[in-house]
């Protein structure tokens, strides 16, 4: 039987293109507002710009509810653990996107206190940069960030390759350290 002899309304697809299709239409963001990215990632999350459209009309406040980390701000070493144990407490597959610049490298705050990128952390699927960035901004990266999942292997290698990505996030070198060894 070929294509041109399947009855009408009779869909041809694989497992990976629905389940990819499913996962993005469904993401629940994890609320971790740090800073002033925050105030911007509540109003996308607002009548104007309605995340609900794409399915996110809610900000779990359980990390264990959720499957998308928007980690908006910079991260103070302190914070550093918390940001881990939400990670952590995920339900997998889980992604993270780093929104504005501070939480992408640390920003204007090149000191001892603050985390010179979430990728430290976590690893890091998305970067959204600006200062804070715009709502729209954050839309396209939520686009983009559906793209990804979109065309994401199921299994065992997507599991792999976020163990792979994790590993080489946490064996990275500060920059702050790498700084000092250049001098």
């Amino acid at each position: 039987m070929g294509l041109e002899e399947a009855p009408s309304g009779f869909l041809l697809t694989t497992i990976e293109d629905l389940a990819g299709y499913l996962r993005k239409a469904s993401l629940w963001p994890v609320t971790f507002g740090l800073a002033c990215c925050a105030i911007e990632m509540m109003a996308a999350g607002a009548s104007r710009f309605d995340l609900s459209r794409f399915g996110m009309e809610v900000f779990r406040a359980s990390p264990r509810q959720a499957d998308l980390m928007i980690v908006a701000g910079r991260v103070s070493q302190k914070m550093a653990p918390v940001v881990r144990q939400v990670y952590d407490q995920m339900s997998e597959p889980k992604w993270v996107l780093s929104m504005g610049v501070c939480a992408s490298s640390g920003g204007m705050f090149n000191n001892y206190a603050i985390v010179q990128g979430v990728d430290h952390i976590v690893p890091v699927d998305i970067y959204l940069p600006g200062c804070p960035p715009r709502p729209e901004m954050l839309i396209n990266a939520i686009l983009a960030l559906h793209q990804q999942i979109q065309d994401a292997p199921l299994g065992v290698n997507r599991v792999e390759a976020a163990k792979a990505a994790e590993a080489a996030a946490i064996e990275a070198t500060p920059t702050s350290q790498m700084i000092g060894l250049l001098r």
